[in-house]
């Protein structure tokens, strides 16, 4: 612990030495920050099967390559930069480049915060994994930007989300606002939520605008918003901050006007420091929801509940903490994500569970099934129960990392089938039950009065047992008329119909070898299971958040009372945000920021930007509100000395927003056979080529059809 101080003190010193002179240009420091963090990477790398984390070493470590980046690194679909702060900047443009980005593009200006002593760029939504670099620029009081003063970021290595699992199983149109491939779907829409403005944030959706983040969700309800939605909170955003609450136990309410209403909605954190606090939400008929890279703390009852025929949802990076008080089991709060009442097709994954009571509850008494979840990769970091608790429901549990649980780790009751394979179980007490045998009936009692469920078994490992035979499991091989779980000699292996269990004579459905139920997988190996999990792209927020906690074993082990420490870190917790650049004054709360929403209200463009199509029609640039189809079958078009074959077809519904609040060259690009021929504001115009270049005033623009042409690219240049 000393040694974490020591080098938390060390980068905080260095940080304030480099605000004090900003964009400092030298070795020195580059070689110091470098010293830092391979002193953190030698402190925290704990296990040997470290090395076998899906990235090399080379492509997570931080970058200090160029003078004024701090730090930077690829992630999962995003990238980060840190950057020192440029003497009289009234804020920064960001670009990125990469992937499908040929040139660089003009990040939203809400991804750019001040955080005091550095600035900070996330960009999210990138895709495909491949490389990227960022570019910051200084801006000056007019918005002129300050070029001389630009840096760039290395390569940094981006990696795609693990969308494995039963939320993504035989629905291809991607889990919430965003494609399979990562990319947004076609017309979504993005708001910006912060302290200050999740009363105040506005989106204008297919069925009118709506403001507050409760307000928006809502309109949902009524069936006729047809527009994907992508939610990102921004720093902390606590109960007090919010409009309203649609749900007076769990807080937002999202919700669909008929069971398993297809909502197409995202909840997702922008950096390392999004935090939910004091609230969490509660899904009713929904379908189509996804939570990412998000924290979690003091909630009212569950952080997430899936309750009432919910289905295709998606929880991952999410990072857990205690909820509120309550008495006897509640001392740490009530479940911390729940899935019941019939919801189906769920994965729940990569998520940190932060000395949680009840963790996760899967099913009551009233599904009616198939309810299929997938529980993999996971953190259940000094957790004590429910890892999961499940009733009724299939499950499939691979790959979870249970590090020090004083309870128990998976029980099944009320008839459940769970497969549990590759899981670690370290010094895990009770590793898996099934009520009212095995286990579960010795002692002083049973975790459950119901009948049983069934556990099929394969390749977990049981480490630092100590000897006690509470830290592994009796096998149907050893007892077959009280067991924990039937133990299979193959993953494929099918349980015999005879094994049931003792209390209601429950079979196990062996849905894991169907493959009209299951899906294709290849389980990580078990041993590597402590390293990919902690690792990198493993549980919780990138780079595990800012609010980090190293437990005792030697106490935490077998101790489930509240940690005091732990409790007095989060009850103390407040990020470090100033603001986004430019709106500091008023991220803490008061006035609203000029603009909090992207896309559903084509916020303005500044800078050079190229704005380009894939395949469905959806724009490179979120500053680009964009409706209609794309095709690749449509030639090609040369911009900027880069082929590109992937367009926006000009139809009589295809319609281009966006807005500019300065006079811009706007460059219009068709493909190479084609003549130029489209409308502006209602206005026709034509080309002597491919092309046509027009100067606008600052001002709100649409382009529409004409004549059936393609288009592959729109370019807007400041003019002086």
């Amino acid at each position: 612990m000393k040694r974490h101080l020591l080098t938390i003190i060390s980068v905080l010193a260095l940080l304030t030495a480099m605000a004090q002179t900003p964009f400092v240009k030298g070795k020195v420091i580059d070689q110091k920050l470098t010293e830092i963090a391979l002193e953190q990477d030698s402190v925290q790398m704990s296990f040997a099967q470290a090395a076998t984390q899906r990235a090399s070493k080379a492509d997570v470590m931080v970058s200090f390559a160029q003078p004024g980046v701090i730090e930077s690194r690829g992630w999962l679909e995003s990238a980060y930069a840190k950057f020192s702060l440029y003497p009289g900047a009234s804020g920064y443009h960001v670009y990125v480049k990469g992937g499908n980005k040929k040139a660089y593009e003009l990040i939203d200006a809400q991804l750019v915060r001040n955080y005091g002593a550095y600035g900070r760029a996330d960009v999210v939504g990138l895709t495909p994994a491949d490389d990227y670099q960022l570019r910051v620029v200084p801006i000056d009081a007019e918005g002129t930007e300050i070029a001389s003063a630009a840096v760039e970021t290395g390569k940094l290595t981006v990696m795609a989300y693990d969308r494995q699992g039963y939320a993504h199983f035989k629905y291809d149109k991607g889990v919430g606002a965003y494609n399979n491939d990562g990319s947004l779907k076609q017309g979504a829409v993005v708001i910006y939520v912060t302290a200050a403005t999740a009363k105040t944030v506005k989106a204008r959706l297919s069925s009118g605008e709506f403001t507050g983040l409760q307000a928006i969700i809502a309109a949902y309800e009524e069936g006729n918003v047809t527009n994907p939605l992508a939610v990102r909170f921004i720093g902390t955003v606590k109960a007090a901050d919010v409009d309203e609450f649609g749900s007076k136990e769990e807080g937002i309410q999202v919700k669909g006007k008929a069971a398993h209403s297809e909502l197409n909605i995202t909840f997702e954190g922008i950096g390392d420091d999004a935090t939910i606090h004091g609230f969490g939400f509660l899904c009713r008929k929904t379908r189509s929801v996804e939570f990412r890279n998000l924290g979690i703390m003091r909630c009212m009852d569950d952080g997430i509940s899936l309750d009432t025929d919910n289905s295709h949802i998606w929880m991952h990076h999410i990072d857990v903490f205690y909820g509120v008080h309550g008495s006897g089991d509640h001392i740490k709060g009530d479940g911390a994500i729940d899935v019941k009442g019939n919801s189906q097709f769920v994965t729940l994954s990569y998520s940190h569970f932060w000395d949680t009571g009840k963790s996760n509850m899967f099913g009551m008494k009233s599904e009616n099934g198939p309810n299929y979840i997938s529980y993999h990769h996971n953190w259940f970091d000094h957790s004590d129960s429910r890892h999961p608790r499940i009733r009724t429901m299939s499950v499939h549990v691979y790959n979870n990392y249970y590090d020090g649980n004083a309870k128990y780790g998976v029980g099944v009751t009320t008839g459940a089938s769970c497969f549990a394979e590759n899981n670690y179980f370290r010094h895990a007490h009770d590793p898996l039950l099934s009520s009212k045998q095995g286990t579960d009936a010795k002692g002083d009692g049973t975790f459950s009065g119901e009948n049983g469920g069934i556990i099929k078994s394969f390749g977990n490992i049981y480490a630092e047992t100590e000897g006690s035979s509470y830290y592994t499991p009796i096998t149907y091989q050893t007892n077959k008329t009280s067991f924990d779980c039937y133990e299979a000699t193959t993953r494929n292996e099918q349980v015999p119909a005879d094994v049931k269990t003792l209390a209601g004579g429950t079979s196990y459905n062996n849905f894991d070898t169907d493959p009209q139920l299951i899906y294709e997988l290849t389980p990580d190996a078990t041993a590597d299971v402590p390293a990919l999990v902690t690792g990198q792209y493993g549980a919780g927020r990138m780079n595990h958040g800012d609010c980090q906690f190293v437990f005792n074993n030697a106490v935490d082990d077998t101790d489930y009372a509240v940690n005091a420490e732990l409790e007095k870190l989060i009850d103390s917790y407040q990020s470090s945000l100033l603001g986004i650049f430019g709106q500091e004054a008023s991220q803490q709360g008061g006035e609203e920021p000029t603009d909090t929403t992207s896309q559903g209200t084509h916020p303005v463009v500044e800078g050079t930007i190229l704005c380009t199509f894939d395949k469905n029609g959806t724009p490179s640039s979120s500053l680009f509100t964009v409706g209609g189809n794309g095709s690749n079958s449509k030639g090609s078009a040369t911009i900027d000395g880069a082929t590109y074959d992937t367009c926006l077809k000009m139809e009589s519904s295809t319609s281009v927003k966006f807005s500019i609040a300065q006079k811009m060259q706007l460059t219009l690009y068709f493909a190479s056979t084609e003549t130029a021929s489209i409308k502006i504001n209602g206005t026709k115009i034509t080309g002597t080529g491919n092309t046509y270049t027009q100067v606008l005033e600052a001002g709100d623009y649409e382009l529409t059809k004409d004549k059936s042409v393609n288009l592959f690219g729109i370019k807007l240049e400041p003019l002086e």
